[in-house]
């Protein structure tokens, strides 16, 4: 089991996401401190697995708020990757009135992050927003909110899967060593799969140069060639595991 990571964010970890640079070989999400880079897990998570269904939301309908300082056009790309999954699977994001569970979408300097599953009462969703004309920002491209949408709705890393070994190569000596615990793989006890099979363009997948030390590559397809993940929005594979989480 990987550790659990940070559980409260603290105002310097967005620093990464700021400095990142418009050619990163990195996805924004990838960037933090937390667990795999954007992840956040109760305590209780940290234990538990997501194959229990109490971390589902109810009738697939995922009430939010929008509290973060977002511009019009960050605003749109936020409603679009609501409407990429209205559009694809049977999970919908619905402006919040008084239920109970719910996320609040914030845009503090904190990084790109999500707690991963229904957790109960209000989560965060965190999108950080630009502060320079230059610096990174975690709403430029449609990907990055799904990405986090898609952790929200009860979904870890595509290349956590127990079997990954199969289909990726890790190079161990490539990645800074404080940060190996983010290659950890989850067993079947934890995850699924759906019986969906492995996707290197998954939009939960990491890049081939996440963590890593040297500027080399720290994980590519086998056999090599196939690129690693996206950020424009979900596979055909991330919609048949939704639509099976959900029992669409």
């Amino acid at each position: 089991m990987a550790r659990s990571g940070r559980l409260e964010p603290i105002q310097d970890d967005g620093g990464n996401v700021s400095r990142g640079k418009f050619n990163s070989k990195q996805y924004p999400w990838e960037q933090g401190p937390y667990l795999q880079g954007d992840i956040k897990l109760t305590e209780e998570q940290a234990k538990n697995g997501l194959l229990n269904e109490r971390y589902r939301w109810v009738d697939a309908t995922v009430p939010y708020v929008i509290s973060g300082d977002f511009t019009p056009e960050q605003l749109a790309i936020i409603e679009a990757s609501f409407e990429e999954y209205h559009t694809k699977t049977c999970v919908k994001f619905v402006p919040r009135t008084d239920e109970r569970d719910y996320i609040d979408i914030k845009s503090d300097q904190t990084g790109c992050w999500s707690y991963v599953g229904r957790i109960g009462f209000k989560q965060v969703v965190n999108l950080q927003t630009p502060e320079c004309e230059f610096c990174g920002s975690c709403v430029r491209y449609t990907g990055t909110p799904i990405h986090e949408l898609m952790h929200a709705i009860g979904f870890h890393h595509e290349q956590t899967r127990w079997d990954r070994d199969d289909y990726v190569t890790i190079f161990e000596e490539n990645i800074d060593p404080d940060m190996f615990y983010n290659f950890d793989k989850y067993d079947e006890a934890y995850i699924t799969a759906y019986g969906q099979p492995y996707d290197w363009g998954s939009v939960m997948h990491y890049s081939e140069y996440s963590f890593s030390i040297n500027g080399e590559p720290t994980i590519l397809s086998k056999p090599e060639g196939t690129p690693l993940g996206n950020d424009e929005g979900l596979t055909d594979v991330d919609v048949a595991k939704i639509n099976a989480m959900y029992n669409c």
